[in-house]
C-alpha cells in the first residue's frame, strides 16, 4: 500500500500537488482534484496536467473511488473524507484555534489581520477542531489583494506541506498538539450575497473586502443606479466633514473616477465593470449616481 492519498484544488493545491510530486512522488498513491464552478479558474486542469506529466495517478472527485493509502491529505478542500482521524491530515488556511470554518484567508483580509498562516490538523468528528501537527505563519501589509495573499499562503503550505510529507516518506509517527479550545474563533460560509458591498461600514474596510474578493473570485457586488456591477479595484481615502451624510453617493469625481461616501471615510472607485456585459462603467453616466 502506497502512503499518501492527497486530496487538493484551487491554486494552493496546484502550488502544492508541483512541489509534492517533485520532492515526494514516491509516496504518492493518488491526486483527488476538487473543482469549483464559482470562481473564474478552479485550476483543476492545471493540476490534472502536472499529475499527467509526472506520471502520478490523478481522479476527478466526482470519479473517485476510494481510498487505498494509509494517509489521506487534504489541500484546500471543502468536503468530508472518509477515513482514521488519526490517518487524516487536513490543511486549514489559518493559524488555527482561530477562524475555524469556512473562507478563512477571505474573512481574515476583510478583518485586517496582520498574520496568515497554515495549519496541518489530523481529522476530527467536529470540523478543523483536530490536533495541531504543524503550522506555518506569515505576515501581510495592507493593501493586499486576494491573490497576493494566496501566493503568501502558498508558500507556507509548501513549508508546512513538506515537512509532514518529509516526516511520513521517513517512516515518522506523525504526532500532534491539542489545541487551545477557549481560544477559537469561528469563520462563516460565504456564499452570493456576502459578495454585496455594504456602504453603511467604514471606507478601509469595504477597500479589504474588494481586494478580499478580487480575482480568482467574482468581485466585490453593487447596484449603481440599479445596475448590477462588480468593483474590481478601489481607493480607501480621508474622510471629510458631511452634514447629511449618506452612505452610496457619490460626493465629488476625481479624474473621472466617482469618490463614494461610506459609514466612515470616502472611497474611490478605480475599477467598475457591468455585471452583465463585463465592460468598465468608468466614467460614470452622470455625477448623481448612488451606489447600492
Amino acid at each position: 500500500m502506497s502512503a499518501l492519498t492527497l486530496f487538493v484544488m484551487t491554486e494552493k493545491g496546484l502550488t502544492f500537488v508541483e512541489q509534492a510530486v517533485r520532492l515526494f512522488k514516491e509516496i504518492i498513491s493518488e491526486v483527488v482534484i476538487g473543482q469549483d464552478t464559482a470562481v473564474l479558474n478552479d485550476y483543476s486542469r492545471e493540476i490534472a496536467d502536472v499529475c499527467h506529466a509526472a506520471n502520478v495517478k490523478f481522479s476527478l472527485r466526482a470519479d473517485f473511488s476510494g481510498i487505498n493509502s494509509e494517509y489521506a491529505m487534504a489541500v484546500s478542500w471543502r468536503w468530508m473524507i472518509k477515513h482514521p482521524p488519526e490517518r487524516l491530515i487536513v490543511f486549514h488556511d489559518s493559524l488555527l484555534p482561530k477562524y475555524r470554518g469556512f473562507a478563512p484567508l477571505v474573512n481574515a483580509l476583510i478583518n485586517g489581520e496582520k498574520t496568515v498562516g497554515v495549519s496541518a490538523i489530523f481529522g476530527a468528528t467536529e470540523y478543523d477542531r483536530g490536533d495541531i501537527i504543524h503550522q506555518t505563519s506569515a505576515p501581510i501589509q495592507y493593501p493586499i489583494t486576494i491573490a497576493e495573499a494566496i501566493q503568501v499562503v502558498g508558500d507556507c503550505y509548501l513549508n508546512t506541506g513538506m515537512m509532514v510529507m518529509k516526516a511520513i516518506a521517513g517512516g515518522e509517527t506523525l504526532k500532534g498538539t491539542e489545541q487551545n479550545h477557549n481560544l477559537a474563533t469561528y469563520s462563516l460560509w460565504r456564499d452570493d450575497e456576502d459578495y454585496h458591498i455594504d456602504w453603511s461600514q467604514s471606507a478601509e474596510k469595504i477597500r479589504r473586502m474588494i481586494d478580499a474578493v478580487g480575482a480568482p473570485f467574482k468581485g466585490a457586488y453593487c447596484l449603481i443606479d440599479g445596475v448590477p456591477a462588480r468593483i474590481l479595484a478601489a481607493e480607501d481615502l480621508d474622510d471629510v466633514q458631511i452634514e447629511n451624510r449618506t452612505a452610496g453617493k457619490v460626493i465629488f469625481v476625481e479624474n473621472k473616477l466617482p469618490v463614494v461616501v461610506c459609514g466612515s471615510g470616502l472611497l474611490r472607485v478605480t475599477q467598475c465593470i457591468a455585471e452583465e456585459s463585463g465592460e468598465s462603467m468608468l466614467p460614470l453616466a452622470k455625477f448623481r449616481a448612488r451606489f447600492t
